[in-house]
């Protein structure tokens, strides 16, 4: 075959069919190139607004194809994306014109629950993190939807988390990663074996090389924790956002929690006499004994929600529960900023969003951190950190 790609440089380049053999000699996985029956279905990612072309998909069965796939972009200057879930909102899991190094078959993961560790391979979700920790009653910080992948929210810190009070976010948990770098060569990267590479992974992004495998620490949590969300009616906005922002001020380490705005999905864990109706949801973990937890979210069943569905269930249940709200397709664009102190008019700014939310999907969401985010050394990690009264806001349109 021979091919066009876009090069780094903003070039293009034809590779031609025999500078491919030396490819297809390394690799195990599977070459996808446009007119092939699975091109259109292995270039799509989670954003639905994301419609680029690569020229070739080095579908990888292992680090040594991520090593193959490397050397012969390099070879040739090839403009590159990796591909871990593939949920990256901005799609930086896919280019126009360049080699997408995607790692979608490399979901395996390992427990080792008398060292409380786990290893994922680069294409494992969070759901497969969990699935299997859970099998000992243990977890790691991971996303708040069981279908992201581990490799991006890692490697952007992984600041959200159901954990991320109790036990930090995802990057304060990796205890070391292997990582192909721009000259082929296979590494790892830890406090010890080159530790500036394992400070830029945590938080860094995902410009310093393929993670084929990354180590975590684990932590006992479930199989039940007290978790889920109360829901509230669109007119009450204003004064659950102002309770909210009073509520977190005080709290535990074991609760997290995140305030939505948005439309109720025809979910089944959700009653039908709210579906299609815009509300305001408190939603909550307590990462520790469930009569402990009951105690600490009374305050937000006193306030009497239209439904509340805050109880003990599993672990893996609230991993995958905002699964339905962000179905893949979904044409996303997000933003979001942080405050320590909540002035009065982000209050307004956000009601002022709500009232205008522009469909079904949008919703605006304000995350509390703190807790063990902001008890660690700020150069632990490329991630700037958090204080203890950070709140985050996002608007997902």
């Amino acid at each position: 075959m021979n091919l066009q790609f876009q090069t780094l440089d903003g070039g293009k380049i034809e590779v031609r069919d025999a500078d491919f053999h030396g490819l297809r000699t390394a690799f195990r996985g599977r070459l996808i190139a446009c007119g092939d029956a699975d091109f259109d279905q292995a270039r799509r990612v989670w954003n639905g607004t994301i419609d680029r072309r690569p020229a070739l998909i080095a579908r990888c069965s292992g680090a040594a194809d991520v090593i193959a796939a490397v050397n012969f972009a390099s070879r040739h200057g090839l403009l590159v994306a990796v591909r871990g879930g593939g949920h990256s909102i901005p799609g930086h899991s896919v280019c126009d014109g360049g080699l997408v190094i995607d790692l979608s078959w490399m979901r395996g993961v390992d427990v080792d629950p008398h060292r409380r560790i786990v290893r994922a391979q680069g294409g494992a979700l969070w759901g497969d993190v969990d699935h299997e920790s859970q099998a000992f009653g243990l977890a790691t910080p991971g996303g708040m939807v069981s279908t992201t992948g581990i490799a991006g929210l890692t490697l952007g810190s992984g600041s959200q988390s159901w954990l991320i009070r109790k036990h930090g976010n995802a990057a304060d948990n990796l205890l070391s990663a292997d990582v192909v770098t721009a000259n082929g060569e296979l590494v790892t990267a830890s406090d010890t074996e080159n530790p500036d590479l394992f400070w830029a992974l945590r938080g860094g992004g995902g410009n310093f090389g393929v993670v084929t495998s990354f180590e975590f620490r684990l932590h006992p949590v479930g199989p039940l924790v007290l978790a889920g969300g109360a829901f509230f009616a669109w007119n009450r906005l204003e004064e659950i956002t102002n309770f909210y922002l009073d509520y977190v001020k005080n709290l535990p380490d074991e609760l997290t929690t995140a305030l939505f705005y948005r439309t109720a999905p025809a979910a089944s864990f959700l009653p039908p006499s709210i579906h299609g109706q815009n509300v305001a949801a408190i939603s909550a973990c307590y990462a520790g004994p469930i009569g402990e937890g009951e105690r600490v979210v009374a305050p937000i069943r006193a306030l009497k929600p239209t439904v509340d569905l805050i109880g003990p269930m599993r672990y893996t249940a609230l991993q995958a529960m905002f699964d339905p709200l962000v179905p893949k397709g979904t044409r996303a664009y997000m933003r979001s900023d942080y405050f320590d102190e909540v002035p009065p008019a982000m209050v307004n700014d956000m009601v002022a969003w709500a009232e205008k939310k522009p469909g079904a999907l949008a919703m605006a969401q304000l995350h509390h951190y703190g807790g063990a985010l902001s008890r660690r050394a700020s150069d632990t990690t490329r991630w700037c950190g958090s204080s203890a009264s950070t709140i985050r806001r996002i608007c997902f349109d």
